[in-house]
């Protein structure tokens, strides 16, 4: 994060995401801050209170793929909900501080990942180990003899101290070879028994204040050390087992303490909590019927984004720093319809513009993730060469332009739908055809395959 500034945090999304200045300005502002703040006096910094960002647009513009991108590039958990899954406390739904609970989960995800990528090149080598002891275990020296069984006679032959050490030697020598043809990928498809952790967790399903929920529950972490942990064996290739033992060799390396520490703090200091359709709770009419907890879940949300400190498994997680960024459409209510308290706590407000038909063009073609080049990649995976003229694009746009005019305006993802359209012989049929042949998608092409949805309106409502 040090190292990027605002114009920086623009041009990075602008690789992924075709215009929205206002927005990606106020984001990188926003996460800028954050920096900021970390290097202040902690007197101070803990008065500086996040820039919660209100992003008010039609859907498909850009408003999610924003606030993802934002996490992605400096690496913060983050957590993106549905405004309308939940419920006012007392309802059946889910319990707004879920929302924390899922962010921490993520943290927890990174903080492990980042931990064990530390630990794998040990992880590897101890991996190795095992695998030698299966291919060629070590022999084990008997037990001692039972004295009761010696006094009568019936006790065991001595062992020959020459001979297990002799053994033992032609054994290392055996496992000097195998490690060598291990490390040179020779036995890589050699089928192995292992015997791994069973891990699989017992779900129980659970009535609580939200309702129904399948929980799960790991015994050995409820009883500690009483239960002894489950063994199952698993025969797989030497390559599969090296991957599993490996990881659990990762697990035993690393102190869950310290991630679930660093995970909380990264939580509380970095996470970034994306608040979909909030539009959709927006409204304070009385009355009865299914609209009449909306006020209610507001009343909810507040305190966690005013800041609040919400009980997880892994421990207290204080909300106070965090950033919230609440999108909405806002097409039937406006923000004022939002309780004073919850507007308020989301200072900043930017608008995201319609696009157009210059917007989908980009679209399709500038990011680094267009979807001209995904489909392109799909089909060429199939030894198919696929073409789009200039001329195709630009009629491709004009028509996903003309149908959210005439229908709903779904954005950009309507491009989705007029491609798969658009491509759906050529994707059925991909297996079956000439490799050697460029498959070019002409203006000519686009306008056959979508003339009649696009001329009848009624068939369009239902198809695209």
């Amino acid at each position: 994060m040090s190292e990027l500034t605002p114009r920086e945090i623009v041009a990075e999304l602008d690789k992924y995401i075709v215009g929205q200045q206002e927005a990606k300005r106020a984001v990188a502002i926003a996460l800028r801050t954050r920096y900021r703040r970390s290097l202040m006096p902690p007197e101070l910094r803990e008065e500086v209170v996040p820039k919660n960002i209100l992003m008010i647009g039609p859907t498909g513009v850009g408003k999610t793929e924003i606030a993802r991108r934002l996490a992605r590039l400096v690496n913060a958990p983050f957590a993106k909900v549905e405004a309308t899954k939940f419920t006012e406390v007392g309802y059946v739904g889910r319990d707004v501080e879920s929302m924390v609970r899922d962010l921490v989960e993520t943290a927890i995800r990174m903080a492990k990942d980042a931990r064990m990528q530390e630990v794998a090149d040990r992880a590897e080598k101890l991996a190795e180990e095992r695998l030698l002891d299966i291919l060629a275990p070590m022999p084990k020296p008997k037990r001692p003899p039972n004295p009761f069984a010696a006094l009568l006679g019936m006790g065991e032959p001595e062992e020959d101290e020459g001979e297990l050490a002799e053994t033992r030697s032609s054994i290392q020598a055996k496992r000097r070879e195998l490690a060598q043809r291990l490390r040179a990928g020779e036995l890589e498809n050699e089928v192995i028994e292992i015997e791994v952790e069973d891990t699989t967790p017992h779900t129980l399903q659970l009535f609580t204040g939200m309702g129904v929920e399948e929980m799960g529950v790991n015994l050995q972490d409820m009883f500690g050390g009483l239960l002894p942990k489950r063994k199952r064996r698993r025969r797989v290739t030497v390559s599969e087992g090296r991957k599993i033992l490996a990881q659990e060799e990762a697990q035993k390396l690393i102190d869950m303490d310290e991630v679930i520490s660093e995970a909380i703090d990264r939580t509380e200091q970095y996470g970034i909590v994306f608040i979909d359709e909030i539009d959709k709770i927006a409204g304070r009419e009385g009355g009865h019927g299914p609209d009449v907890s909306r006020e209610g879940v507001q009343r909810d949300i507040l305190p966690i984004v005013e800041g609040s400190t919400v009980m997880t498994k892994y421990g207290p997680v204080r909300t106070d720093h965090i950033l919230f960024i609440a999108a909405g459409a806002f097409h039937v209510s406006k923000p004022s319809d939002l309780i004073p308290e919850l507007q308020g706590r989301f200072p900043i407000r930017v608008e995201l513009s319609s696009l157009t038909i210059d917007d989908f063009e980009r679209i399709l073609t500038e990011p680094e993730n267009a979807l001209l080049k995904q489909n392109t990649a799909l089909l060429a995976v199939e030894g198919l060469n696929l073409r789009f003229t200039p001329e195709a694009i630009r009629a491709i746009c004009e028509i996903a332009y003309l149908v959210n005019e005439q229908t709903e305006n779904i954005g950009a993802r309507r491009l989705h739908t007029i491609l798969e359209k658009i491509l759906e012989d050529v994707s059925f049929d991909a297996a079956n055809l000439d490799a050697a042949v460029d498959y070019v998608i002409t203006k000519e092409y686009v306008e056959q395959r979508l003339q009649g949805i696009v001329k009848d309106r009624e068939l369009t409502r239902y198809i695209l």
